[in-house]
């Protein structure tokens, strides 16, 4: 009875912790949804002893108490230059995404379907990028957009995500869930290599595609240190750089665009929310 009793408190504390960290985590969610309705000389009264490096701390209000939309209607009413830089980001990551299928989809499934010399050292060298850290492979990037006569160039930021490892990888792994025995009974009954692409390995395989374009639109959409790198002119910057440039006098504005940002990376995190979970946990899997 005693071991039951420890038991059922272990379940019940760790049930506290994870609450009290998802709620830390979802905290934010709802702090900006907040901040893009509240009067400017509220959030100035809020957030001036920490933006204007003066004592104390930063306090919140969960409901305002001066709501306004006044910071919406200048996001998207009045405010040219958002969708100007919105439509840059759809833009990129679009680009990008299309390229890392047209590129990762036939190298995931190569990797995942045939054997051939040197297979494992090259998926080696794949595993060996993924897993280094995108500041050391920056300054190789720099130099090879350069070269190119893309610097500058919204290419200069998509080219080197079209070519990223880790959607390989994660893609690779969805295919290495297809039994052998059913690639062999294809080509068995007479398909070819495309035919056994595109009508076996696609469907049965698109888990881990859709959590690969899922973790590729979160990551690409909130690009920051590329963009910075590469583009000079204000014009080609995706939204993820606009923010940064607000200060205290525009927090209000910056809440606002922040949630018109927010809202297709969850819309998109809602859509593929299984296929995401289905697609981290091929990769644990060993086959």
């Amino acid at each position: 009875m005693e071991g039951k009793s420890k038991r059922y408190a272990g379940a019940w504390m760790a049930r506290i912790i994870c609450l009290s960290a998802a709620v830390l985590v979802c905290l934010p969610l709802v702090l900006i949804p907040t901040g893009a309705v509240m009067d400017d000389m509220e959030l100035r009264q809020l957030l001036s002893p920490v933006m204007n490096g003066g004592g104390g701390y930063a306090k919140w209000h969960l409901v305002p108490l001066y709501p306004t939309i006044e910071h919406c209607y200048r996001v998207f009413i009045a405010s040219p230059s958002f969708y100007q830089l919105f439509w840059n980001t759809v833009g990129m990551t679009a680009a990008i995404l299309a390229g890392q299928l047209f590129i990762g989809l036939p190298s995931a499934w190569a990797f995942a379907a045939f054997r051939f010399p040197g297979r494992d050292v090259l998926f080696g060298l794949y595993v060996v990028l993924m897993l280094l850290p995108f500041q050391v492979m920056l300054l190789p990037q720099y130099l090879v957009v350069q070269k190119l006569g893309l610097y500058g160039e919204p290419a200069s930021v998509i080219l080197p995500a079209v070519f990223s490892t880790f959607p390989v990888f994660l893609m690779y792994r969805g295919f290495t869930q297809i039994e052998k025995e059913v690639l062999e009974a294809a080509r068995l009954d007479g398909a070819g290599e495309m035919q056994i692409f595109l009508f076996v390995g696609l469907p049965l395989g698109r888990t881990g595609i859709q959590a690969a374009m899922v973790l590729g639109f979160l990551e690409y959409w909130n690009l920051v240190e590329q963009p910075m790198a590469f583009l000079e002119e204000q014009r080609d910057w995706p939204l993820s750089l606009y923010l940064p440039q607000l200060t205290i006098e525009q927090a209000g504005f910056a809440f606002a665009v922040s949630v018109a940002v927010l809202i297709p990376a969850l819309f998109v995190f809602a859509l593929g929310q299984d296929a995401l979970e289905e697609g981290i946990t091929y990769v644990g899997m060993k086959k």
